[in-house]
């Protein structure tokens, strides 16, 4: 006979059903199992309570808590439709914050071990700077020329050269638009474009990979920027706008600058103002053009708003005439980070750090982080 439990917390169940996006309404309607339970007519068995916890994601212990835990993430989210920025995030969000940050306290604490200097970069900058300054040095330790777009074929090909770059400075880059690789958890863009977390051995950049690629190299930049300012944060970045605070503003300028220089923008203004060329001469989406227009008073904010909605309707419609697809390690380079794996393999052959860890740290395991390892690493 199955063991039955008996201490069953009503407030914990449906804290966990909330906690993970559903009614209470809609869950009891489709696992009326768990009403029974809260309603006293049955005690679940230890294996329903597991099946339970897996569906709404939590932790099993937690079923036996008094009452919910605090969950708190270390960084401001910041919304642009909102004056309430606050640290409450749905779950998926959560959970992948929660993954980034323990990638970030392994790594830091390796690259103490291995006496790694800190990124001098790192908060070299704060809000009282001019944001033309703070570009200036960006470009300078990323060893970039104004014009450094222009040598490549599209902006997609400069979205994945400026990803190494940063890479290649101390940076890790992630992109993912699920929860580790479970393709049922999607990280909704519309709350979450992107995250940074901040330190000064192992800053992480997030980018939300369910975006339009048209919106990601912005969100980039500006997290990048965040990492000049020493700061770490979340954003929704509603219409590529920037939330009304004075960090956010910032960032939003310095990253405008630096993908579409105002000196440079001007001069071919006076002979065209075709979002889409001028995307082609700069290398950056046409949406990244017309919200530079906006940040110039070259176009009012209804044009502007126009645009970025038929836009993004046409890259969703291409998106969905696409359909699935990708090769997965490919897609799982860019989830992980090449730099971060290195480090991950190092450690493992090093005899630092266990295979069952580095599956935990890269979200693969057996025949599947040693493929990657060997066949996509390099």
């Amino acid at each position: 006979m199955s063991t039955r439990i008996e201490n069953i917390n009503k407030e914990i169940i449906e804290w966990a059903i909330i906690r993970n996006g559903n009614s209470l309404e809609d869950f009891y309607g489709q696992n009326s199992i768990v009403e029974s339970w809260i309603k006293g007519e049955k005690k679940p068995t230890v294996k329903q309570l597991e099946a339970f916890t897996h569906k709404v994601h939590v932790p099993f212990g937690y079923m036996f808590l008094t009452h919910p835990p605090e969950e708190n993430i270390p960084l401001p989210f910041f919304r642009t439709l909102s004056q309430n920025n606050n640290n409450k995030v749905s779950l998926n969000t959560y959970h992948t914050i929660q993954m980034i940050q323990d990638r970030q306290n392994w790594l830091t604490e390796h690259l103490e071990e291995l006496a790694f200097p800190d990124l001098n970069f790192v908060g070299k900058f704060n809000i009282k700077n001019d944001y033309q300054t703070i570009v200036n040095d960006i470009r300078s330790t990323l060893n970039l020329e104004h014009d450094w777009a222009s040598k490549h074929n599209n902006w997609e090909q400069a979205l994945d050269f400026l990803s190494n770059k940063i890479e290649e400075i101390g940076i890790i880059v992630t992109f993912n638009g699920i929860v580790g690789t479970n393709t049922h958890r999607v990280i909704d863009v519309n709350e979450c474009r992107g995250f940074v977390l901040v330190n000064n051995k192992a800053p992480f950049l997030f980018i939300n990979s369910a975006d339009a690629k048209a919106a990601q190299m912005f969100t980039l930049i500006h997290e990048l920027a965040h990492v000049w300012l020493g700061e770490s944060a979340g954003f929704d970045n509603q219409n590529l706008l920037p939330a009304e605070d004075p960090l956010e503003i910032l960032c939003d300028k310095i990253a405008a600058e630096f993908l579409v220089p105002k000196f440079q923008l001007l001069k071919k203004w006076e002979t065209t103002q075709n979002f889409t060329y001028l995307s082609r001469l700069f290398k950056v989406s046409p949406i990244v053009i017309g919200r530079r227009a906006l940040d110039l008073k070259l176009i009012d904010k209804n044009l502007f708003l126009a645009f970025y909605n038929e836009y993004m309707q046409m890259v969703k419609q291409k998106k969905e005439n696409q359909g699935p697809g990708g090769n997965f390690y490919a897609t799982t380079r860019k989830r992980v980070s090449l730099r971060f794996a290195s480090f991950v393999n190092n450690a493992v052959k090093d005899n630092k750090l266990l295979y069952r860890d580095a599956y935990k740290l890269t979200n693969m395991k057996g025949d599947t982080y040693n493929k990657f390892i060997t066949e996509y690493l390099y």
